[in-house]
């Protein structure tokens, strides 16, 4: 084409400028230099020769082993028996007696099992169960001790609700056998294990005793009572009675002998319409004769007889007689549901296992109280002070007796 150069492109020319009116020249551009060429890498060397390098050390032999017949025989391995599978310690139902049994023998759980379930997951109280218990934060539960749990049965027994009102009598026709502190630590133990309302009332025509066991006796008595205008609530009744410190609340008798000795059957059972009203363990105190005036009323309105006894022989042949007389004015069905406590006032007297196997031919039970020095001094008694196999002596024989209030009005009704 017109006007291309031939071979190409036309050669750089200066660029020209036109400044005020003039041409200016722009000088030209020096050529890029031109770099040096990098240096060639250096060829590598050649390998050694294989004949320079050492050889390494051979290995030693490893030792022959050796022959079959120099081996010893191993014993034959019995074969174990088959173990249930026993879940982890305190997971659920698995940590009781109960389900190691039903895994034992093969056999699944009962309802009848679900009470020792829930027994045994109960938090430890003492000893190094409790430890356990505390330091793991109670993820490692070893249940109760033995005698813990067996404490436990024991509140529970004495525990039982009562139906309507419950009646004891305690009698002894033979003086200076601890009937009337038999009286007290056996309502001071019922009043401070229980939350109902518990009285003892002293119905000894013979200048009875039962107020000066309590601290701060109150000098009201049952004629008091009697007299009262109003009785129909229990702050009108509590001002005419005394309380231990158990809770234990106690109605003395008349100081006069000449007016004690005409409290009547009637007079009696007066007395206990009042009292039935507004608790649920009554204890008579009785004196030491049967045929005295308010002993019939006693008698017919008890549900349960305590006769108190000694290791002596004359306690014991006392005791017998007692019993007899029972049986032979109507009241064998009082006799069969009597408990006999068997008071160890000194360490002398029958073997107590002799009158256990005596009077257990007749009676419910029989129970003994082992000698108490606080007992022995004849004031006021508290059940903190009593030696600890005494106060359990307390708590068994109330147990005793509380299983009969599972009965509807009692054994002998």
């Amino acid at each position: 084409m017109r006007g291309e150069h031939p071979g190409g492109m036309p050669p750089a020319q200066p660029i020209t400028f036109h400044s005020g009116g003039r041409h200016a020249s722009m000088p030209t551009l020096p050529a890029a230099p031109i770099l040096p060429e990098a240096p060639a890498l250096p060829v590598s060397t050649a390998m050694p020769d294989a004949s320079a390098v050492p050889e390494a050390p051979a290995l030693p032999a490893a030792p022959a082993l050796p022959d079959a017949a120099d081996i010893p025989e191993l014993p034959d391995i019995p074969e174990l028996p088959d173990f249930p599978d026993y879940p982890a310690l305190n997971s659920g139902p698995a940590n009781s007696t109960a389900a190691l049994t039903a895994a034992t023998t093969g056999r699944p759980l009962t309802v009848g099992d679900l009470a020792d379930l829930v027994a045994e997951r109960r938090r430890p109280g003492r000893g190094w169960r409790a430890a356990v218990h505390k330091v793991t934060g109670g993820r490692v539960n070893p249940g109760e001790s033995s005698s813990e749990r067996d404490e436990r049965e024991l509140l529970e027994r004495i525990r039982r609700p009562v139906i309507g009102d419950y009646r004891i009598a305690l009698l002894s026709v033979k003086g200076g056998v601890g009937k009337t502190s038999t009286t007290i630590g056996l309502g001071s133990t019922f009043a401070s294990l229980r939350g109902d309302r518990v009285i003892a009332v002293d119905a000894n025509p013979d200048f009875g005793t039962l107020a000066h066991r309590v601290p701060d006796a109150n000098p009201a008595t049952v004629r008091d009572l009697l007299r009262a205008p109003a009785t129909d609530r229990y702050a009108e009744v509590r001002q005419y009675t005394s309380q231990a410190p158990s809770r234990l609340e106690v109605l003395g008798s008349e100081r006069d002998p000449s007016v004690s000795e005409a409290f009547s059957a009637n007079d009696y059972g007066r007395a206990l319409a009042i009292l039935r009203r507004h608790y649920n363990i009554l204890l008579t105190d009785c004196g030491t004769g049967l045929v005295h005036g308010a002993m019939q009323a006693v008698l017919d309105n008890a549900h349960c007889l305590v006769l108190l006894a000694t290791p002596a022989l004359d306690g014991a042949r006392s005791a017998w007689a007692t019993l007899d007389w029972l049986s032979a004015h109507g009241y064998q069905d009082l006799v069969s549901s009597t408990v006999v406590v068997i008071n160890q006032l000194t360490d002398a007297g029958a073997d107590p296992g002799s009158l256990h196997e005596l009077f257990g031919q007749r009676c419910r039970a029989v129970h003994v109280i082992p000698h108490d020095p606080h007992i022995a001094r004849g004031a006021d008694i508290d059940l903190d002070l009593l030696r600890p196999a005494t106060r359990l002596a307390y708590r068994e024989l109330a147990a005793m007796i509380a299983d009969d209030f599972a009965v509807p009005g009692g054994r002998h009704r």
